[in-house]
């Protein structure tokens, strides 16, 4: 595969230029085509040059890195943003399943972005990622989340979230009109829905939406949700659970 052309975007000089030596030493498969200190000047590039990579810091005067969207009627790059935000920033861009690297930039995690970019390029719905991470970021409400389901990308509406099974590696969200398998454990989806009450972990396999409970069964330690799914409480959570519930 050709080098992965690429471009900077951040408003602050050392910032870019750090990148800037990051990737000359470390990432030989990225050709970087221009550095630019705002999102106008970023739009005006990429539209003449058609990079494959656009490295985007968030925060930046007059546009954030995420407003780029609105520029475009299809964004068919890759972005990768560079941002110092914090946890919940940081929780904003796994809902929304975009790349991003913490500032000050690892190496490894930069090298990993790259791979990423040259061996599953996906910017399909990316404008919709986008939106997500925007609504996110501006409101601080999570109302949706992004799932890679079989290389779809599907946004799943929280409120519609039943449960969320843990099968080996991946997981099964249960929601109220389908089942969806995504390639993340149980914990990522813990991580991104704790600020939420109404979701419980109730066992090592199992988070449940409160809100979709029928019935709790207190002799066999089971739980059984609104669209017929039963699942199991851990005794080690009963105690939680039952005041959660409460």
């Amino acid at each position: 595969m050709n080098k992965l052309r690429a471009i900077l975007v951040d408003d602050e000089e050392s910032a870019r230029d750090v990148l800037q030596n990051l990737l000359l030493r470390f990432c030989p498969d990225v050709e970087l085509i221009a550095k630019c200190e705002n999102v106008l000047q970023a739009v005006e590039v990429i539209n003449k040059e058609k990079p494959d990579v656009v490295f985007l810091d968030i925060e930046m005067p007059n546009y954030a890195g995420y407003e780029i969207a609105r520029f475009f009627k299809e964004i068919d790059f890759e972005i990768i943003f560079v941002t110092a935000y914090d946890q919940y920033a940081i929780r904003a861009f796994e809902i929304a399943a975009i790349d991003y690297l913490l500032k000050p930039v690892d190496i490894e995690r930069l090298k990993l972005a790259v791979a990423r970019v040259k061996t599953q390029k996906n910017t399909e719905q990316q404008a919709q990622r986008l939106a997500l991470l925007s609504n996110t970021l501006e409101s601080k409400q999570l109302r949706n989340i992004v799932v890679s389901d079989k290389g779809q990308q599907n946004i799943i509406p929280i409120e519609s979230i039943i449960a969320i099974e843990a099968q080996e590696s991946y997981c099964v969200i249960h929601s109220t009109d389908k089942k969806i398998v995504a390639s993340k454990n149980l914990k990522h989806f813990e991580t991104i829905l704790e600020t939420l009450p109404q979701f419980i972990r109730v066992h090592k396999s199992w988070i449940v939406n409160k809100e979709c409970i029928k019935q709790y069964s207190k002799s066999d330690l089971s739980i059984q949700l609104s669209n017929g799914l039963t699942t199991k409480l851990s005794k080690y959570k009963k105690a939680e659970f039952e005041a959660a519930i409460s």
